[in-house]
């Protein structure tokens, strides 16, 4: 059975108990990829933090100095590593954070105090 990056990362340790595996490790780094970008991270910052909890493109696209069609790629990017969901309404596509995504990395990153 092969896992997606979410689910690995929901299945995994804090990396403060043990260390990733290869393979693990592997799946789980397009998720940190894709938030390594600091318009990709302030934008899943921004879906997340956004009234209702979600957030259309339009309501993004003020927020930066770049072209409607570049902050739909790093969305998509952001979709295709399965940090956000999305849903098309009329002309206009809707994102939605994937509250388990954000919290396996959290948990994953997890506290050292711990």
């Amino acid at each position: 059975m092969v896992l997606t990056p979410v689910e690995t990362v929901a299945c995994c340790s804090p990396l403060s108990r043990q260390p990733l595996s290869q393979s693990q490790a592997e799946q789980i780094a397009p998720l940190l990829k894709a938030l390594a970008d600091p318009v990709r991270l302030r934008l899943m910052s921004m879906v997340a933090s956004h009234e209702g909890g979600e957030a259309c493109v339009c309501d993004l696209n003020e927020a930066f100095d770049l072209s409607q069609p570049t902050i739909s790629h790093h969305l998509k990017v952001l979709h295709e590593a399965g940090l956000l969901d999305r849903s098309k309404r009329g002309v206009w596509v809707y994102y939605r954070a994937r509250s388990e995504a954000l919290a396996g990395l959290g948990a994953l990153i997890g506290n050292p105090t711990s």
